[in-house]
């Protein structure tokens, strides 16, 4: 499939629970549309768990991507607002617009998803600490907007959908402001001549 060419770079940035799907929802749209996608958690595997220098690597990841001008997509820490604002932030700095792509599934079945995943690389997480990570899950609010919100429990298609429509009505609506003020009407130049 072609890459997204879109009027403004956007900066697709996945939000939601532990075991909600963001991951496998990032990782399927960069490769449909040939994406540069930026995996938080390979960071932190690269780094022996260091958020620290994780936060820097992916922060100079995104700039140097960002030169490109192309879509990218961001997997990574996103439960607190804060996180979320600092991303938007660094992305409009460079002139890209961010989407959050919100994905939705039950707690009960994004736990069971993610202690799955934790036990089979060998890490021990306890309910308790589950419990925990949701808590300091902070909702999108109306400021973050545009939100696009897909369910965790959708196929891959339905959640592409989702998002590409979104992307395109962006596009579509830019394509569309036309100014209605005559002030803004600037006469068209013809070359003619008489002979």
């Amino acid at each position: 499939m072609k890459s997204l060419s879109l009027s403004q770079p956007h900066l697709l940035v996945t939000v939601g629970i532990p075991g909600s799907g963001k991951s496998f929802f990032a990782e399927k749209f960069a490769a449909t549309f040939k994406a540069p996608y930026v995996k938080y958690d390979t960071l932190m595997n690269i780094s022996h768990h260091n958020s620290a220098s994780s936060d820097a690597v992916a922060g100079y990841m995104l700039k140097e991507l960002f030169k490109t001008g192309h879509t990218v997509v961001f997997d990574g820490p996103t439960a607190s607002r804060l996180e979320r604002s600092a991303l938007k932030d660094l992305a409009a700095s460079a002139g890209y617009k961010t989407v959050f792509v919100w994905v939705q599934t039950d707690t009960l079945t994004a736990k069971n998803r993610h202690m799955k995943t934790e036990q089979k690389m060998g890490h021990r997480v306890t309910s308790a600490h589950y419990d925990a990570l949701i808590r300091a899950f902070e909702s999108p609010t109306e400021k973050e907007q545009p939100v696009v919100v897909v369910s965790g429990k959708h196929t891959y298609a339905t959640q592409a959908k989702a998002v590409l429509k979104n992307l395109l009505a962006v596009k579509q609506a830019a394509r569309q402001k036309v100014s209605h003020d005559p002030a803004d009407l600037v006469p068209v130049k013809r070359s003619t001549s008489i002979r």
